[in-house]
């Protein structure tokens, strides 16, 4: 990945789902081990598996289509929804007297980008597994006719994360993609065109991740590396407890803060107001504020260098600042190599890295959009603690160039499935008829009842 996102590439491909059973079988068989190997996992259980036995019940009769909307705190998120799948899903349903047709599985939709920075395999192994990839910030009508296909004619329900990223929060949704909702739709529509009678149904799934054991101390040594990283005075050890680190990470973010604001101030010639101008008493909403300031900053930076307009939310920034990225890495006046010549190969390349060293701004902001400045503070968990030390941590490691994946393991875990109740879209789909502007009604109330129903399952 290193190689390629400083090289000019011809156009990304998509990646078609090509199901291998086979393939799925071994996957299944080996995941428990890899879960215990590769993650801090020792322990998933899930509420309410009932009723999506009883879905896939109905999805094998013929009654019913439905894609799985389900929360995305973790890179970690697939294993669990597959271990639901292969092992969960099939004891709960022997134990009820319920016949399921082997394997329960779904066909998952993923970030095409996904592979270029995790490694090409997992584009293989995807595809493999029936999944489908959606190239994120642009209208990528390849990869939405596969899915759309997959909905209504898939040997597999659908499974996608609504907000379209992982947010590394357990107990905080960032807002959702109107994408799921839409799919649901198309897929009513593709049966009523058909002659089929089908329900359109897209259920809620929570997963939330806890500690086994608190990790305290494990905390409090990864906070005195980041302190250490950043030029803060390395605190003693100390009996760890949320009382004495919490005063620790807020000064840590003040400081970390205060860096970014001069170094875009100095070197991107960016208004920004420091510290000691924000007159907020409070040191959370202070913080808050001022995180929000730097990082419509450093989105403009990108934006700018791009060409586009700063609006919308966040997340809809940081997806249209990746996708120009891409476009200027993987371009389609490079699809025949062989006829481009030294000089432009060179100049291309050139334009490549610039691209990918803007993106780079957009890479901070994205590791930040769901925080808030009340998040520990509201409800002061281990768990809270831990997950905005890790964001931290993430910060510091993008500044510093780290390649690393996979973020520090600060203890075991355990993960709650929880199984909410289905929305009907074909409920919603006579007023989705309608018109244009109906149709759009409708996808946002969908989109606003799924955001709702996740929200209830933390």
């Amino acid at each position: 990945m290193a190689n390629v996102i400083y090289q000019a590439q011809p156009p990304l491909e998509f990646i078609p789902p090509a199901f291998n059973p086979l393939f799925l079988r071994v996957v299944q068989l080996l995941l428990p081990t890899y879960i215990n190997w590769q993650t801090a996992i020792t322990q998933i259980e899930a509420d309410n598996v009932e009723v999506l036995v009883d879905l896939y019940r109905q999805f094998q009769e013929g009654k019913i289509r439905f894609m799985l909307a389900f929360r995305h705190p973790k890179t970690d998120d697939p294993f669990c929804l597959s271990y639901l799948f292969s092992q969960l899903v099939p004891k709960v349903a022997r134990s009820h007297g319920t016949m399921l047709q082997l394997p329960i599985h779904a066909h998952f939709i993923y970030d095409r980008g996904i592979p270029l920075w995790a490694g090409s395999y997992v584009g293989w192994i995807a595809s493999r597994l029936g999944a489908t990839p959606i190239q994120r910030g642009k209208a990528d009508w390849t990869g939405l006719r596969s899915a759309r296909d997959l909905f209504a004619n898939g040997k597999f329900p659908m499974a996608a994360a609504p907000e379209g990223a992982t947010n590394g929060l357990s107990e905080n949704i960032s807002p959702l993609e109107p994408g799921i909702a839409q799919l649901g739709f198309w897929c009513a529509e593709d049966l009523q065109k058909a002659g089929r009678d089908q329900q359109v149904l897209i259920v809620p799934v929570g997963i939330k991740y806890s500690y086994v054991d608190a990790p305290w101390d494990a905390i409090a040594n990864l906070l005195s590396e980041l302190e250490a990283a950043s030029g803060l005075p390395v605190n003693p050890r100390e009996h760890a407890s949320v009382e004495l680190l919490y005063p620790r990470l807020l000064t840590l973010a003040e400081h970390l803060l205060s860096l970014m604001e001069k170094f875009y101030t100095r070197f991107y010639h960016q208004k920004l107001a420091d510290a000691k101008t924000v007159e907020i008493e409070d040191r959370n909403e202070a913080l808050a504020v001022r995180l929000q300031a730097l990082l419509n900053a450093a989105l403009q930076i990108s934006e700018q260098y791009f060409d586009l307009q700063s609006k919308g939310s966040l997340r809809d920034r940081c997806q249209r600042v990746e996708q120009a990225g891409w476009n200027y890495i993987f371009r389609e006046d490079f699809k025949d190599v062989k006829g481009v010549s030294a000089v432009e190969k060179a100049l291309g390349d050139r334009v490549a890295e610039e691209a990918n060293a803007r993106m780079w701004h957009m890479r901070l902001v994205e590791s930040f959009v769901a925080v808030s400045g009340n998040y520990i503070r509201e409800n002061p968990t281990v768990e809270r603690f831990a997950e905005t030390t890790l964001i931290l941590w993430q910060m510091i490691a993008k500044i510093k160039g780290n390649k690393a994946v996979q973020r520090p393991q600060l203890g075991k875990q355990k993960v709650k499935i929880t199984v909410g109740k289905p929305i009907s879209v074909s409920e919603h789909y006579p007023a989705y008829q309608g018109n244009r502007l109906a149709a759009r009604q409708a996808v946002a109330e969908v989109t606003n009842d799924l955001q709702h129903a996740l929200e209830e399952l933390i």
